[in-house]
């Protein structure tokens, strides 16, 4: 499946689903690609991307932004509070604030730069145990706690458990957004995007329906 490919699946949902043309930015996930199949991308157009671990996304988005100016990077994955400096120099955006300890070093952090790029909560939505994110039952009061920090909270992430139907899990983070006023949700990726389209993802995250199977590591 090509770029295109994707691109014209997402038009197509957005008008299945009574949205505005463009109401959906494509994140194109190139973690763990070689470089070759990145810029092969990027030489087709595409500008925002994901990364999962801030350490691949420094040694890999510094040399490419020196020729594509423009590009829009996202932290789709995990990030510890060790790593919460690096990841706000690099990243436009962060998809994985989940727990009070790291909304509070990112305000730290965000005084001490001058900046902080803006952030999705995650939502367990499956409340499961391996997986992280805040409790659907806790996301109201972590909201307002992030809201309280002046953290620029744009929207909530999640990812549902892989044997459950997702789309009632977007339908529940949908209803937590909406109930706390935030316009951005993240979520839907190569198996299931059409859907959250249709229950009002703003951003999906496609990976191996663009570049492939991942390499291994």
């Amino acid at each position: 499946m090509t770029l295109r490919d994707i691109t014209d699946r997402i038009t197509k949902a957005e008008a299945a689903a009574g949205r505005t043309p463009g109401a959906v930015s494509l994140i194109a996930v190139s973690k763990v690609q070689p470089n070759a199949r990145v810029e092969a991308v990027l030489q087709e157009g595409q500008r925002i991307f994901g990364e999962n671990k801030v350490q691949e996304a420094a040694g890999k988005w510094p040399a490419f932004r020196e020729q594509f100016s423009d590009v829009e990077l996202h932290l789709i994955g995990p990030l510890q509070t060790n790593k919460a400096r690096q990841a706000m120099e690099l990243a436009d955006y962060i998809h994985t604030l989940d727990r009070p300890k790291l909304a509070q070093t990112l305000a730290r952090l965000a005084q001490e730069i001058g900046r902080c790029p803006d952030l999705f909560i995650q939502v367990n939505t499956g409340e499961e145990d391996q997986k992280a994110g805040i409790m659907p039952r806790d996301a109201d009061a972590f909201i307002a706690e992030c809201q309280a920090l002046d953290l620029p909270v744009r929207g909530l992430m999640c990812i549902p458990p892989v044997d459950e139907e997702a789309s009632l899990h977007f339908a529940l983070l949908a209803k937590i957004a909406k109930r706390n006023g935030l316009a951005d949700l993240s979520m839907g990726m190569s198996s299931d995007f059409e859907k959250a389209i249709a229950l009002g993802a703003t951003h999906v995250r496609v990976g191996s329906a663009i570049f492939g199977d991942r390499v291994a590591v």
